[in-house]
């Protein structure tokens, strides 16, 4: 076998035997990194510390990456205008936090008669929801059901946080510093 040390520095090729000698002496594993090359390729390293560096390595990885969740949010063709602004108000909460939002539409029994008042709603919520959010999916059909993916944007949310910023919350007001006030 090929034996390469815990340098990295190639030792030659040598009897399995002689190579395990070699990393006894030293106090380290001998690990076969190429099993199918002629010869077969052998380290000599500390395994232990090895699997711990690996083991660091994915859970750095892991760390960074991001993780996208699809939130569902349920409506029907004859869904109040109160309860779509509520469903509205969680679907914008969801994509302010980075969530992709999948709106379902359900029919059922003769609302399928009717199917251009779903695709009317499906439009009228993504148009509602554009100033914060892309429309990655346009509106399908699946069975008895619609569903259009919406994808929160990056720059329309930075927008829309200030836009919200800059106008005054419900039951506050707008404090205008005048000259003679401070007097």
């Amino acid at each position: 076998m090929r034996l390469i040390d815990d340098e990295g520095q190639m030792v030659g090729v040598m009897s399995s035997d002689e190579a395990l000698r070699f990393a006894e002496s030293r106090g380290l594993d001998l690990i076969e990194i190429a099993p199918n090359a002629n010869p077969p390729t052998c380290k000599v390293m500390d395994y232990g510390k090895w699997k711990y560096e690996a083991k660091k390595k994915e859970k750095e990885s892991r760390k960074n990456q991001t993780i996208v969740t699809i939130k569902e949010i349920q409506i029907r063709p004859r869904t109040d205008d109160h309860d779509l602004d509520v469903k509205l108000k969680h679907a914008r909460k969801f994509l302010l936090e980075g969530d992709k939002v999948k709106l379902n539409l359900r029919f059922s029994g003769r609302e399928m008669a009717h199917q251009e008042l779903g695709y009317e709603l499906l439009k009228d919520v993504s148009q509602r929801l554009s100033e914060i959010a892309t429309v990655e999916a346009e509106p399908k059909k699946e069975g008895r059901q619609l569903f259009v993916l919406m994808a929160p944007d990056a720059t329309k949310i930075k927008d829309y946080k200030k836009k919200q910023a800059a106008t005054p919350k419900d039951g506050e007001v707008a404090e205008e510093a005048s000259p003679a006030a401070e007097s």
